[in-house]
């Protein structure tokens, strides 16, 4: 039997298969962050995935840091998730909500009353953002204060609980793509003197603080963390980032979290190797996995599960098709970020033998 669709437990869940549904930005929220009817449909149509991780979600208003995302914050917010996991667990599917606050990578325009974006330190990222005017530069983020941190801690432990009373199996804390985490783990964007900066212990903190108040919250079984080493998106920079992940998940261990979700994109250095040995929960693969890659590392001891992006946005029953040895649709990114239906619950699945 193909390795890809036995049982695997992840947290406290036993999953039917080892395909995940990757985190994947689809803009079709409101501007409140209210997620479409749209969004129940495009989750409750991949059901079939063995785990779905939602689209990034922002925890906090000062989270959001593109037009049209969605965010876990208000009763509205809340209503319109519990409708998307009805839908998921109506199909037997599993879904967990990805946490992102952008921080720095942010605008003005997106945020409560035109608030300059958070981050560590007040430099400048490189680059741009989609906004309801079309893209924006960066702008030089706010440096939080240590209470500012403590505040953006609890928005994340607040979130956690209203995605579990949405009704999601449980979150991960996305720390990956230049977002806030990543933000407090590197040095270039990461210059403080205080106990959140300089030393790798001191730029872990802010991390490994929101994971624990996210644990204390829903239990480390319903947590996950993704992690993408040496991605450099968002113009993020880390002088030594072995050093700085090789620490990170070694610290990961008293957490008793449901899994490391690793995505690498174009990294000499074979993190894979060195990181897995080190955590003691599922360790999920992602970044351009194939059918047969997939399988290869599950069998080889490499991964638990692997994480497929753009294969399961095009198409809806992707296990199925996998398990036919079917041709997949073709994405089209044209479509990625656009309101509407065209281009996200439009793709056809297989028709059904007769």
């Amino acid at each position: 039997m193909n390795s890809l669709f036995s049982e695997v437990k992840v947290g406290r869940y036993t999953l039917s298969n080892r395909m995940v549904m990757a985190p994947m930005t689809r803009s079709r929220s409101d501007d409140a962050g209210v997620p479409s009817d749209l969004v129940t449909t495009y989750y409750s149509q991949r059901a079939s995935a063995g785990l779905i991780i939602s689209e990034g979600v922002f925890p906090v208003a000062m989270g959001k840091g593109y037009v049209r995302t969605p965010g876990i914050e208000t009763a509205d917010q809340v209503a319109a998730w519990k409708k998307v996991t009805s839908a998921v667990h109506a199909r037997g599917g599993r879904i967990f909500m990805q946490l992102m606050h952008c921080g720095r990578v942010s605008h003005p325009s997106l945020l409560p009353n035109g608030a300059q974006p958070q981050a560590p330190s007040a430099i400048r990222a490189a680059g741009q953002t989609y906004t309801a005017t079309g893209l924006q530069d960066f702008v030089t983020p706010h440096a939080l204060t240590v209470s500012e941190i403590a505040d953006v801690v609890a928005g994340y432990r607040n979130a956690a609980h209203l995605a579990i009373e949405a009704g999601f199996d449980g979150v991960e804390l996305h720390a990956a793509s230049g977002y806030l985490p990543e933000q407090f783990l590197s040095t270039g964007s990461n210059q403080r003197d205080d106990q959140y900066g300089g030393s790798v212990e001191n730029r872990t903190r802010f991390v490994l603080e929101v994971l624990a108040a996210m644990v204390s919250e829903v239990g480390g079984n319903r947590v996950g963390i993704k992690i993408s080493p040496e991605m450099n998106f968002n113009d993020i920079v880390d002088a030594n980032p072995q050093e700085t992940y090789t620490y990170l998940v070694t610290q990961l261990r008293g957490l008793n979290l449901a899994y490391l979700h690793v995505a690498l994109f174009g990294a000499q250095f074979d993190y894979h190797a060195a990181l897995r040995p080190l955590f003691d929960g599922s360790y999920l693969i992602g970044s351009g996995q194939t059918k047969e890659s997939a399988q290869s590392l599950i069998e080889e001891g490499k991964a638990d599960a692997a994480v497929f992006g753009g294969a399961f946005l095009a198409n809806p029953d992707l296990p199925r098709r996998f398990l036919a040895g079917a041709e997949l649709n073709v994405p089209n990114k044209d479509l990625f970020y656009a309101p509407g239906a065209e281009g996200y619950i439009d793709y056809p699945a297989m028709p059904e033998r007769a």
